[in-house]
């Protein structure tokens, strides 16, 4: 299946907080941006087909696959005049990655429905917002996608722990505190397998979720696929530094290429 990511945000929370200069999906992680983690999270599955729907910091976006260096996390031998011999995984040499420019304050669901015309007819794809890391199990995702029938479907996580719910039956005053993850609640996770359909309820200048998924699941054709592994968004610098202290530790859940076959 071809990847639609989304990489056109402002990402307003990462600036002001280290992440001037750079567009969202380009914060480091480890030796590779955040992009770059999502796409070898994809590849690891087999789909090697991305569409990049570029907004702001496209050109940042173009420069470094452009200019693409293997050997900044990869072992690596130079020999004379200059030839390089690359160790270990090359899943990344088979990527064919398209470049769509769709607009600077497009929203996600116009976003998508500019590049439609690079997916294949009548297709199933995969859709991400390329911010969020996880350990969730693709393989499976899609097929109960293709085993329901589906015309959609959405990972859906818990919230974060940090988060708290608070009842006030009286307002103003407090009748109890919950943590978020202890209450059945689930999140919408980020990771989308998507048939064609969704573009029938997809209205110009639409928004994925709220338009298009809901106009599915009022249908009854979207499912939620629940998963309580690894997930951790990269909405601001504090979490993109989180995650890069994970991958520093060796810590990285996200990182299902590196398990054993």
């Amino acid at each position: 299946m071809k990847v639609v990511l989304f990489c056109g945000g402002f990402g307003m929370r990462m600036r002001g907080d280290g992440g001037e200069g750079l567009p969202k999906p380009m914060q480091l992680v480890g030796p590779r941006p955040l992009l770059w983690h999502v796409m070898r999270y994809y590849a690891h599955y087999g789909h090697t087909e991305f569409i990049l729907c570029l907004g702001y910091g496209g050109q940042a976006i173009k420069e470094y696959f452009r200019d693409y260096d293997r050997t900044a996390s990869a072992d690596f031998k130079l020999s004379k005049g200059g030839t390089v011999e690359i160790f270990g995984d090359t899943t990344d040499l088979d990527w064919s990655v398209t470049f769509v420019d769709t607009g600077l304050t497009t929203p996600i669901g116009e976003r998508l429905r500019r590049v439609r015309h690079h997916l294949d007819e009548g297709e199933p794809f995969l859709a991400n917002y390329a911010d969020v890391l996880t350990d969730a199990p693709l393989d499976q995702m899609v097929a109960t996608f293709q085993e329901t029938g589906a015309s959609a479907s959405m990972m859906v996580v818990p919230p974060p722990s940090s988060f708290h719910y608070v009842e006030c039956p009286t307002p103003p005053y407090v009748a109890e505190i919950h943590r978020a993850a202890d209450l059945p609640l689930r999140v919408n996770g980020g990771y989308f397998v998507l048939g064609p359909e969704v573009f029938d309820h997809l209205p110009e200048n639409g928004d994925l979720v709220e338009d298009a998924c809901a106009g599915l699941a009022a249908r009854g054709t979207l499912i939620a696929q629940q998963h309580d592994g690894f997930w951790m968004p990269a909405d601001t610098f504090k979490e993109r530094a989180e995650l890069d202290a994970l991958w520093a530790a060796g810590t990285r859940p996200w990182a299902v290429w590196e398990r054993p076959a």
